[in-house]
């Protein structure tokens, strides 16, 4: 079975890099790191992540929520928030994103996989509701 592939949306490296390892050392595959949204767009549309771990501050003109936004409507593919700005109005800008998760940092190894394994599941459960609504 292939190891499920995670793209990473953080503009810290730090965190991006201790996040790279938590991930590998659990079995995933890591395929890729960006620090903008403008970037993470992209390259979701290349790499065809399994999930997505979006910080939801980023480098750039735009944020994550605006990255997720886009990423849920061209690829489909679940967006993990992580952030450290667990505000009321920055969680309720973010919902309508439609993250499959939010993890406030610093996050936990046990965090981190429960977050991929209950993407995975909201997803296959989003594609089995599509395909039943087809004739």
């Amino acid at each position: 079975m292939e190891p499920t592939r995670i793209l990473i949306a953080e503009d810290e490296a730090i965190i991006a890099t201790a996040l790279k390892s938590e991930l590998v050392s659990l079995g995933y595959e890591v395929v890729g790191i960006t620090d903008t949204a403008e970037d993470v767009v992209r390259a979701a549309g290349e790499l065809s992540p399994d999930v997505v771990f979006m910080d939801i501050t980023l480098k750039g003109v735009l944020d994550g929520i605006t990255a997720a936004v886009a990423i849920r409507g061209r690829t489909g593919a679940p967006v993990v928030f992580l952030t450290a700005h667990a505000d009321d109005k920055t969680m309720k800008r973010s919902v309508f994103a439609g993250p499959f998760e939010y993890i406030l940092k610093p996050f936990t190894r046990k965090e981190l996989q429960t977050a991929v394994e209950v993407s995975l599941q909201k997803r296959q459960a989003e594609l089995q509701a599509r395909a039943n609504l087809k004739p």
